[in-house]
């Protein structure tokens, strides 16, 4: 029988992060033997870990709680670790594998970091040899001992909330990490006259309820979970609930503006990448939507989506 190895992977969010991490917590669970993996995580994303046979403790790790960061430091302490990994290259998360104490302590080396100081955390530094952030933190397990690179991870089932349609429908969230990367909520409003010509609703989901029909609240993580299995396609930003939709290998289209498709895009080839020629490549948070992120019209949009709705309504008959 294999001898014990405690493993502690480190991303603690946000909600598109900890899925392209998912695959890394497959490889060092199921690939390096006698394997036991904890996964620090913020609370507020630690229902993605919910039942996943990979995560063997999910550890909660909330920054502005005090009674928080003293049981994880006692979690730590009481259980020593022997590999850690941090795939979130921040001070933060570096301060976190520090603590475990652990002899070996793995991350990205520069440029890759997101804040260079997390590097005087680890014993190990590597620059990923792929370009998706998935393989990234796959390289991380790889460097870890994992000797399989497992893409498919298990998603919670998620369950019901709000009041969806009954006819097909398309699910598509209006809302990204910054106003850069969206796309105007007027288009959404014309696209969803496009879609009901092929028998299809447009739902939106959004954190607060809006007057238009096209808006559904879904409250929180399980309801969008189901939602996106129940969807016949989506329509996605860069943000969590595009890399939602591409875990659960949901057909659809990804919208990019500035942030590079082939860094952050949908990963797992089931859904189509829309972006303008001209658009730059920044990372820049800035708060007005772009040029870039405007010319892609409903039109175009829609035409990348018909494809996905052929098998669910094999003669749409689009209204022009």
């Amino acid at each position: 029988m294999a001898k014990e190895v405690h493993i502690l992977l480190v991303r603690l969010g946000a909600f598109g992060d900890v899925l392209h991490t998912l695959p890394a917590a497959a490889s060092l669970r199921r690939s390096i033997p006698g394997a036991r993996l904890t996964w620090a995580i913020d609370p507020k994303w630690q229902w993605l870990l919910a039942g996943n046979p990979d995560v063997d403790c999910a550890l909660a790790v909330d920054r502005r709680s005090t009674k928080s960061l003293k049981a994880a430091w006692r979690y730590l302490r009481e259980k020593p670790v022997d590999i850690a990994v941090d795939a979130q290259g921040l001070i933060k998360s570096g301060l976190i594998v520090r603590a475990s104490q652990a002899a070996r302590r793995i991350g990205f080396a520069a440029p890759f970091l997101r804040e260079r100081a997390a590097g005087f955390f680890y014993t190990e530094q590597i620059a990923p040899r792929g370009t998706h952030v998935v393989d990234w933190n796959l390289d991380l397990a790889a460097a870890a001992g994992a000797t399989a690179r497992i893409v498919d991870a298990p998603i919670p089932a998620g369950r019901p909330e709000g009041d969806l349609p009954t006819k097909p429908f398309v699910l598509a969230c209006p809302f990204a990490g910054w106003e850069a990367k969206q796309w105007p909520l007027e288009h959404y409003d014309a696209l969803a006259k496009l879609l009901s010509g092929t028998g299809h609703a447009l739902v939106l989901n959004v954190a607060a309820r809006c007057d238009s029909p096209v808006f559904q609240h879904i409250s929180g993580l399980p309801g969008l979970i189901d939602a996106t299995r129940r969807a016949t396609a989506v329509v996605g930003l860069d943000s969590g609930p595009l890399h939602l939709a591409a875990a659960l290998k949901k057909p659809g289209v990804a919208l990019f503006g500035p942030t590079d498709p082939a860094r952050n895009g949908p990963y797992g080839g089931t859904i189509r990448t829309l972006r303008d020629a001209g658009a730059p490549t920044s990372y820049r948070r800035t708060n007005e939507i772009l040029p870039c992120m405007r010319a892609l019209t409903p039109h175009m949009v829609f035409e990348q989506l018909l494809p996905c709705l052929t098998t669910a309504f094999p003669n749409p008959t689009p209204t022009r």
